[in-house]
């Protein structure tokens, strides 16, 4: 059931899948998202219908149910990437340098994972009942599989040290008092700020663009939060190309007035093809070996 090398490197492009997949939901009605209802919608018609609460009242609950997800989803993916760093959380290949037991690794094995489980579920309240439903379980079981790949990664590379931390955090639901010591590692706040732009985004999103009652610009700001986190993920790994993608596609769409999609797609495109032309640097080898 665990993960294989390629899901892991894919693991970004999988879950946007995921997401386009359940925002469609080709299921019903495909094409017509004007009389589509979102799941914040459907959920506080549904508590009305039940008597427990008026609508005027019962959508409130809801966003601030929505806000408490992202506001969740947002502090764990935050803390954990602190710690564990960003070369590490967004690398392609599994890392195993030693065990990690700082900060929320403390409590729980898996901050990020949950974190991002979280944040997905926030997201999907956007969406259809059906919809959500799709990505919180697939997203879910997804976050499983990569869960199982890499404690199966990390046993076989550090032994028994990292047998030991299996017994003592637990794996997805965190203990409330930690049982492990204390490590001395200073975490990286503004790396983890920087590079955790996306979840930040749905928390400020769900607990303040919500209350417009605009779905679409709640989808703005979710899609605005993610441009802008890949943005700042590729000027740290790819400067170059990521410059040429956030210069082709604002003059793509201003210049030449294509849809925000279009000018995305060109941009990226632009990213792909100057990485592509961009020499190879290969690994310095030391003589001396």
């Amino acid at each position: 059931m665990k993960a294989s090398a390629i899901e892991f490197r894919l693991r970004m492009v999988i879950q946007i899948i995921i997401v386009a997949m359940g925002m469609w939901a080709p299921w019903i009605r495909p094409w017509d998202f004007g009389r589509r209802l979102s799941t914040l919608e459907w959920m506080a018609l549904e508590i009305s219908r039940t008597g427990l609460a008026s609508f005027n009242v019962s959508t409130p609950i809801v966003i601030v149910f929505g806000a408490i997800l992202a506001a969740i989803g947002m502090v764990l993916r935050v803390w954990g990437a602190a710690y564990l760093g960003y070369d590490v959380v967004h690398h392609a290949e599994m890392q195993g340098g030693g065990v990690m037991a700082a900060g929320p690794y403390r409590y729980m094995r898996n901050p990020l994972y949950l974190g991002g489980w979280f944040m997905m579920a926030a997201v999907a309240l956007l969406f259809t009942p059906t919809g959500a439903l799709f990505i919180v379980a697939l997203v879910g079981f997804f976050y499983l599989r990569l869960v199982l790949g890499e404690e199966a990664f990390l046993s076989a590379k550090l032994g028994e040290p990292y047998r030991e931390y299996l017994h003592d955090a637990p794996r997805i639901f965190p203990r409330l008092r930690a049982t492990l010591p204390r490590a001395a590692l200073k975490p990286h706040w503004l790396t983890a700020l920087l590079t955790e732009i996306m979840p930040i985004g749905t928390f400020i999103t769900l607990a303040f663009v919500s209350w417009t009652y605009d779905n679409t610009a709640m989808l703005w700001g979710i899609l605005i939060s993610f441009v802008a986190s890949m943005i700042v993920r590729g000027m740290m790994k790819a400067p170059i190309p990521t410059c040429a993608f956030v210069v082709v596609s604002p003059t793509a769409w201003g210049l030449f007035h294509l849809s925000i999609v279009r000018a995305l797609l060109i941009g990226i495109g632009a990213f792909l093809v100057v990485r592509a032309l961009m020499p190879r640097v290969k690994p310095e080898t030391n003589s001396r070996q």
